[in-house]
């Protein structure tokens, strides 16, 4: 199975793993799935942290780092998922969370995510309660 994280759940993969219920971290270190993280996700990181937001201490190139040595593969945005992105509902305003949806669809990969919105949507997404 391809597992495709969102921004959040990626985080919490590298620093808060006590916060994923015991069966996503299963899926996560089960060697037949694909773990993927998105160059999107790297991009919304470093767009929040260069805000200087005071509750947002995750750094791009950290995580980055940290994906690549977990075993994680990058999922760069190509030019096909973002067209993709043109056929998607508008039922959630992030371009973020849109794009990384759009790329679980062309990759095709399951998007786990904690965003209820995203779980509205027809597609490959898993929604984790926390």
């Amino acid at each position: 199975m391809r597992i495709l994280l969102d921004t959040h759940i990626l985080l919490w993969a590298l620093d808060s793993p006590h916060r994923l219920p015991a069966s996503v971290r299963d899926d996560l270190a089960d060697p037949a799935n694909d773990v993927l993280f998105s160059s999107a996700s790297i991009w919304e990181i470093a767009i929040k942290a260069a805000q200087g937001r005071h509750d947002f201490k995750a750094r791009p190139a950290l995580t980055w780092r940290g994906a690549i040595e977990a075993g994680f593969e990058e999922l760069p945005v190509r030019s096909t998922d973002a067209i993709a992105v043109l056929d998607l509902p508008v039922l959630h305003k992030d371009p973020f969370d849109r794009l990384l949806l759009a790329q679980a669809i062309v990759c095709p990969a399951w998007l786990y995510t904690a965003d209820r919105q995203l779980e509205s949507y027809p597609g490959p997404v898993h929604y984790i309660q926390l």
